[in-house]
């Protein structure tokens, strides 16, 4: 059953779409793509009017889920709505691995273990309402597995390609949940040069990150949620582990949106967009001061979600990070494996690899003098550990055999 919150139509405040890069403006309620100047189009709301309609008193007495937020979602019709129960999620001190005001956003609490399921939900549910009826996406697994869940419990046909590395728990949780889900030889962008000629070809919808409007506005949720949890204020400081980057895009997009509404003001979190050493195309155009990011050749690093070679939204993700006064960093993958290994045995707290990345980085920003351990700082950890390798557990005790329970 639907929460209350979304058991009922509601008012809804889209006015357009807007392209990213050159302001060209796009009627709402109709499939769109990437804007005619190849970039990703945003959604935008009547802000004035959700300011009158929802006062903040109204959006804090609801159930605390994603769906709280629908006055700043772009689904028209409860009848759309496509749910697995989007739960907020909490924010975990780290306090012996991270420091005394470092909070983890365990994203792995949210359903198929990720914080995938924030963006597709949203844009399947206005795949189903704009009458998209095939889908297909490249993926690294997370996504492809939330694509599947979604578009499965809504009768919609999904193809997935993924690397042939990709690990194998993704694959089969991909499959299992009702996707075509096809190996390739290659990376991310390769299994999306694939989508896009199907795409051309009139196959199916293309799925890929930021190829469609609405997966930014589910992973703007992520910042919507933390304004709430931190009592209308924002952590100084956040580390996201940054591929595609469409959380980091979709948060700077909704912390403007919650100024406009008069919740926030004008301060922002230093945005530190966080790649692996082996394949970090955000970091290198930072460094450079450029706009855009060229390919990364030959990626590889132990944290498959980040491991995006070419991102079509990287000018939003360096605009953010510059604007906040934040930073694009490359951890490299014994450092993303030891905070892996810290969290864990130190605080009791599983991360993926692309959330011990975002541990990494904090540690190498304190060095570096970039932070200080007294501000707030918020690591997002984007899914459940238990997808992951682990180190193996050899460990025996024969029954039979007098034990030495002491050296136990």
């Amino acid at each position: 059953m639907l929460n209350a919150n979304i058991t009922v139509d509601r008012p809804s405040f889209v006015t357009h779409l807007e392209c990213s890069l050159t302001g060209e403006r796009y009627e709402a309620d109709q499939l769109h793509g990437l804007s005619r100047a190849g970039r990703p189009l945003l959604v935008r709301y009547d802000l004035a009017s959700i300011r009158a309609f929802l006062p903040k008193a109204m959006l804090e007495a609801r159930e605390t889920d994603l769906w709280r937020w629908r006055e700043l979602l772009p689904v028209r019709r409860t009848a759309d709505i496509v749910s697995l129960g989007e739960i907020e999620t909490p924010l975990i001190p780290l306090t012996k691995s991270g420091g005394p005001n470092v909070l983890v956003k365990d994203e792995g609490r949210l359903p198929t273990g990720s914080f995938k399921a924030r963006g597709l939900v949203m844009a399947v549910a206005m795949a189903k309402a704009l009458g998209v009826t095939r889908i297909a996406m490249p993926t690294n697994g997370n996504a492809g597995a939330a694509l599947a869940a979604y578009a499965t419990r809504c009768g919609i046909e999904t193809i997935v390609f993924c690397p042939d590395d990709t690990p194998e728990i993704n694959v089969r949780e991909i499959a299992l949940q009702g996707a075509r889900v096809y190996r390739v030889n290659g990376l991310i962008d390769d299994c999306g040069a694939i989508v896009a000629k199907g795409a051309a070809q009139g196959l199916w919808f293309d799925f890929s990150t930021l190829k469609e409007p609405y997966r930014i506005e589910g992973k703007k949720t992520m910042g919507l949620e933390l304004a709430a949890q931190f009592n209308w204020r924002l952590p100084q400081n956040i580390f996201y582990p940054t591929g595609g980057g469409t959380g980091l895009i979709g948060m700077w997009k909704a912390f403007d949106e919650l100024e406009a509404l008069g919740w926030i003001g004008a301060e922002r979190p230093r945005m530190f967009a966080v790649q692996a050493a082996g394949c970090a195309p955000i970091v290198r155009a930072y460094e450079a001061g450029l706009d855009h990011a060229e390919r990364w050749e030959d990626a590889a690093t132990v944290a498959a979600g980040i491991r995006v070679p070419k991102a079509v939204g990287d000018f939003l993700i360096l605009r953010a990070v510059r604007a906040s006064g934040g930073k694009a960093m490359a951890v490299g993958d014994p450092a993303i494996l030891k905070a892996v290994d810290d969290a864990a045995k130190q605080d009791g707290l599983l991360l993926c690899p692309e959330g011990g990345a975002t541990l990494a980085a904090y540690r190498e920003a304190l060095r570096l003098g970039w932070i200080d351990e007294e501000e707030s700082s918020v690591l997002f950890n984007c899914a459940t550990g238990l997808k992951y390798p682990m180190p193996a557990a050899y460990k025996v005790v024969d029954r039979f055999a007098e034990i030495d329970l002491a050296a136990l």
